[in-house]
């Protein structure tokens, strides 16, 4: 809007939904019944106008039979036609009316025009013409040993009148017709934007940060579908909202303890332990382990905007799985000398795969830290990698001994910034984007995965890799 402002453009006037569908729907009803109206005025005056020529051609037969069989009666005979609107005329050749003897009832124009109309045309071959408002049938017949016309005229007036009374029924019945059709689409739009209305409502409300809204409308599918829609965006809203106030206190939580203790040991070095080589380097160790984590919360959180947002492009290339996976438990063997930690393993040997090596490292390191940080007090943490019997599929699994996972959080532990409830201290804290880092990662590689767990019988969560030849081989 501003934009066109600067730019001497007049804003577009925003005309509303239901005003509009009413408009439209109105508009259809007038041309339909116009079109209607039109069509069978047409059809119907076609029709009456042909009915009333194939009744003037049936006359004319009987007229020519009647003349046929001439006598002092003729006259009385074909008046009778009269009563259907036929008027019948016998001319001689003079241009003088013959029948009906009182009134010639024809102008000069016409004889002129019948006589035109039968030049040159053979006894008792008729033709049809319409002129002035009439249907007219001529036809050369034998009268008393001479040649004589004869004309049978049919007025369209009866069937103009009956048209005209036919479109004024016809008015009548469209105005009746279109203010039902009016108040049908008045209806009809207030039925369907209501239904627009109560979600822009709720969308207002949403915006405002109230979550308890709920878009409901189930009248159409459409809207149906757009409902259930916005009902998805509002929960993943009110869920990234709640995972963000609840990483960004995580997150604080987890940067302010290394923090403190790097600071703590860097004095402690400094006043005390300087000089005591022993003393320094365990004092530089706890440094060193604690500017680790402090790399992995951080690492965490841009990993998962990385992966998350498709810019970490897969370089995928043939590795040992069993050498790497090798790699990845020995960095966990700190926890082993300081928490003693124990890492059962059952791994087998000279095992290659056909993956991002690097992506597969992070997955590794995630579900053994998401391990560590959740199995039992044994502190025992279980590791296989195994090829399958056909030797196309290699399964990594990890297991814990802890509590296990329950049916109500089963559905969002791969989701972003989730984490179930800690029971205990961890070694390796979490931001709760560890397992949705390993999602992302391994449905952009189509991997299967999943996790296998009850309460109270620790968590295995397993990957299935591809099994390929080596290199060299």
């Amino acid at each position: 809007m501003k934009s066109e402002k600067k730019a001497g453009v007049r804003p577009r006037k925003l005309k509303k939904v239901n005003t509009v569908m009413w408009a439209y729907f109105c508009l259809l009803g007038v041309l339909l019944i116009i079109l209607i109206d039109a069509v069978f005025c047409i059809l119907v005056s076609s029709t009456l106008e042909n009915q009333a020529r194939d009744r003037i051609i049936s006359v004319g037969g009987e007229v020519q039979d009647e003349i046929s069989r001439s006598d002092a009666h003729l006259e009385d005979r074909l008046s009778r036609y009269m009563s259907e609107g036929i008027t019948v005329y016998v001319v001689n050749q003079d241009g003088l009316v013959v029948i009906p003897s009182d009134e010639s009832g024809l102008s000069d124009e016409r004889i002129s025009e019948l006589k035109d109309k039968l030049s040159g045309q053979s006894l008792k071959r008729y033709i049809t013409y319409r002129s002035g408002g009439r249907v007219n049938y001529a036809v050369k017949v034998e009268l008393n040993g001479a040649e004589n016309f004869v004309l049978l005229s049919y007025s369209l007036d009866i069937i103009s009148r009956t048209v005209g009374y036919m479109q004024i029924y016809l008015i009548s019945v469209s105005v009746g017709v279109l203010i039902f059709a009016f108040v049908v689409a008045y209806g009809f739009s207030l039925r369907l934007t209501r239904g627009l209305k109560d979600m822009i409502d709720s969308a207002e409300k949403l915006s405002e940060g109230d979550y308890s809204v709920h878009f409901h409308n189930v009248d159409y599918v459409e809207l149906a579908k757009l409902s259930d829609n916005l009902n998805q965006v509002k929960d993943e809203v009110k869920k990234s909202g709640d995972f963000q106030r609840e990483i960004l206190a995580n997150v604080t939580h987890d940067l302010k303890t290394p923090l403190t203790m790097i600071k703590a040991y860097a004095s402690m070095i400094q006043e005390i332990s300087g000089d005591d080589p022993e003393k320094r380097n365990r004092h530089l160790q706890v440094i060193i382990d604690e500017a680790d984590r402090l790399t992995g919360l951080v690492n965490d959180v841009l990993s998962v905007s990385k992966v998350n947002s498709n810019l970490g492009k897969l370089n995928v290339k043939v590795f040992n799985i069993t050498d790497f996976l090798y790699g990845i438990i020995n960095k966990f063997g700190y926890l082993q000398e300081r928490y003693g930690y124990t890492f059962m393993t059952d791994i087998d040997a000279n095992l290659y795969t056909c993956a991002d090596e690097e992506k597969i490292g992070q997955v590794f390191y995630n579900l053994l830290s998401n391990a560590v940080g959740y199995t039992g007090e044994d502190k025992t943490v279980f590791i296989s990698l195994k090829q399958s019997m056909d030797g196309t599929r290699i399964k990594f699994s990890v297991k814990d001994t802890g509590n296990g996972i329950s049916e109500e959080d089963m559905p969002n532990i791969w989701d972003r910034y989730y984490r179930v409830g800690e029971t205990h201290n961890r070694p390796v804290k979490g931001t709760g984007l560890g397992l949705n880092i390993v999602k992302v990662i391994l449905k952009n590689h189509s991997f299967d995965f999943g996790v296998e767990s009850s309460v109270g019988n620790g968590s295995t969560f397993w990957v299935d890799f591809p099994s390929v030849p080596s290199e060299e081989k």
